[in-house]
């Protein structure tokens, strides 16, 4: 068994795939024998999907192409593809910090039972050492979790705390312990507080780990190529609640809020329907 698995799932960004992977490569030369890398497209058949196809090919990342649904929870087929003791999801346009992969290494060697799940600071584009090491649960901009800053992890060495939540650009967890995004998920959003109550409400914690820093690339000139409709954020945030057993009434007043003209009805509708 590998040690550690690295997957991201990608929808059309070859050139995110391509410069995360060889950074990985790059840093990792003497670990890749440790390493399971996997690439999850969920949209093989574009240009860019058989673009990142052919680069998996010849550079030894295991290459899946997963069409079944898009959005958020694909996901989890990293953690059910991993071939690694520990599983790390990225998204597929982030960058590590040099020994970055290997100081996690050794810390799942040291924590091997661990059920927690584990994250750790990202770093601003500013090219300081500016970052936000958690996320405070307040709804902004539909969306739920405002980046936020902590002193205990401006230095890498710092020991490992607590947090409520985080952004989801890189999470990682001992593959047999994931929990898993809801297979009723569509399309992109709601993620972010939802699984990590979920580990929380299993007993189970969420740790920033100061070293593990990444950076991700938000910028998108050409646009995001992948529906993002209000109606699936909307959906995912109130399947989460109810299979969590937490109300509505803040998703619905921020919603009413933002988008007054939005009929809510038929979603809320659908997701009472739904079985959890």
């Amino acid at each position: 068994m590998k040690k550690l698995t690295i997957g991201s799932a990608v929808y059309d960004d070859f050139d995110g795939i391509y410069f995360s992977f060889q950074s990985l490569r790059l840093n990792n030369q003497d670990i890749l024998n440790d390493l399971d890398l996997i690439v999850i497209d969920n949209n093989p058949d574009s240009p860019d999907g058989q673009a990142t196809k052919h680069f998996c090919n010849q550079s030894g990342i295991r290459y899946i192409p997963y069409i079944t649904k898009n959005g958020t929870s694909i996901r989890n087929e990293i953690f059910h593809q991993a071939q690694g003791e520990f599983c790390m999801s990225i998204d597929c346009h982030v960058l590590f910090e040099f020994n970055t992969i290997k100081s996690f290494l050794k810390y799942c060697q040291s924590n091997k039972t661990s059920k927690n799940l584990l994250q750790g600071p990202m770093l601003y584009d500013s090219l300081g050492n500016n970052m936000a090491a958690k996320m405070t649960p307040i709804w902004r901009s539909q969306m739920y979790g405002i980046w936020d800053e902590d002193e205990r992890a401006v230095k890498p060495t710092n020991k490992p705390f607590e947090i409520d939540m985080h952004g989801l650009g890189i999470f990682a967890c001992r593959t047999d312990s994931w929990l898993g995004f809801s297979d009723h998920f569509i399309g992109f959003g709601g993620e972010e507080g939802y699984i990590h109550t979920k580990y929380k409400q299993a007993g189970h914690k969420t740790l920033c780990l100061p070293f593990l820093r990444w950076l991700h690339r938000f910028g998108r000139p050409r646009g995001v190529p992948y529906p993002l409709l209000l109606r699936d954020k909307l959906y995912n945030y109130f399947i989460g609640r109810k299979e969590l057993g937490l109300p509505f009434d803040d998703v619905i007043e921020h919603f009413n809020q933002e988008q007054p003209d939005f009929n809510m009805k038929p979603t809320l509708r659908k997701v009472q329907l739904t079985e959890i």
